[in-house]
């Protein structure tokens, strides 16, 4: 489907192993329902990777970026539980964008999702946002098995403000400005997709020298306003 709003959230990370049992009970009972709760937040996603790469990748869906930028969410960030001080430091290889919704289509939520992290250069943006998403992207969508298609765009200013939960984690954090996002049924029909839309890019002027970061993985969890709720 079509993402909830205008607004994304979009966090890849490690874990030391010593840390995982730990992190999910604190991600399922107490974050992911906290970050849901915020005015605004649509709904969240834990996912696994299948894939070499970050072995955790966290979606969360806002109404607009602004919400993303607000006081409501900054006072979450500024004040973090007993909790989540435990947990974060055991984060590894983070990279969080904070991003405008540039392009999503879709006709539901996949169990298996694929992101495309990548960057173009500034005087190919308007150009390469525009073939994305007149030429790209709208196909995919259409092919056997996809369930979902997606184009994010990094606000950077908002994405490095400084926060009491990001100084709590080990090492810094990365800001991929470029991510599309690929849902499906199958691994099969996400990677096939994924192929296809790595050779349209390539084939863009402006975004031929591009070098995307591609990794699967597989829905572990959702949570919307609710345990029950769709929304």
């Amino acid at each position: 489907m079509s993402f909830a709003g205008t607004g994304v959230v979009a966090i890849w990370h490690d874990l030391l192993p010593e840390a995982k049992d730990e992190f999910y009970e604190w991600h399922n009972r107490e974050h992911m329902p906290e970050r849901a709760g915020i005015p605004g937040f649509r709904r969240g996603r834990r996912y696994i990777a299948l894939d070499p790469g970050p072995e955790y990748f966290n979606l969360y869906e806002a109404d607009t970026v602004e919400v993303l930028g607000s006081q409501d969410y900054l006072l979450r960030l500024n004040s973090p539980t007993p909790w989540t001080k435990q947990v974060v430091p055991s984060f590894r290889s983070v990279a969080r964008s904070i991003c405008h919704v540039a392009y999503s289509d879709g006709i539901g939520q996949g169990a298996y999702l694929m992101t495309v992290r990548f960057d173009v250069p500034s005087a190919a943006r308007a150009d390469v946002v525009k073939g994305l998403r007149q030429r790209i992207l709208p196909p995919l969508a259409d092919r056997p098995g996809i369930t979902g298609v997606h184009l994010c765009l990094a606000d950077e200013a908002v994405s490095k403000m400084e926060t009491a939960e990001k100084k709590a984690r080990s090492e810094g954090t990365q800001v991929p400005t470029w991510i599309v996002m690929i849902e499906g049924c199958r691994a099969d029909y996400v990677r096939t997709a994924v192929d296809a839309f790595v050779a349209g890019l390539a084939a863009l002027p402006g975004a031929a020298a591009v070098a995307p970061d591609c990794t699967l993985y597989q829905l572990e969890y959702t949570r919307c306003k609710t345990p029950w709720s769709a929304g």
